[in-house]
């Protein structure tokens, strides 16, 4: 799951680099970085991102899989209580 992170800031700090030594400073050096960063890593970080969403979709299904055994139990514990 971090992994598409570390790997977003690692592309946004290489770009960085490049625009710095391109002669860029300073906080337009950062913004140019980040608009090149964005469609690059929509691109090359395809896979990364298609991994990190199966995972959180995982999760989210573990959850409500959890949720809805737990309201099953909580009616028939209301349901025997009466």
């Amino acid at each position: 799951m971090w992994a598409y992170t570390i790997l977003r800031f690692a592309l946004f700090f290489a770009l960085w680099g490049i625009v710095v030594l391109l002669g860029l400073h300073g906080l337009f050096a950062a913004l140019v970085a980040l608009l090149l960063s964005v469609p690059l890593s929509f691109v090359l970080l395809a896979r990364p991102r298609a991994a990190f969403a199966r995972q959180l979709e995982e999760r989210v299904d573990a959850r409500r899989r959890a949720r809805v055994e737990l309201d099953s139990k909580l009616d028939e514990k209301d349901a025997s209580s009466d």
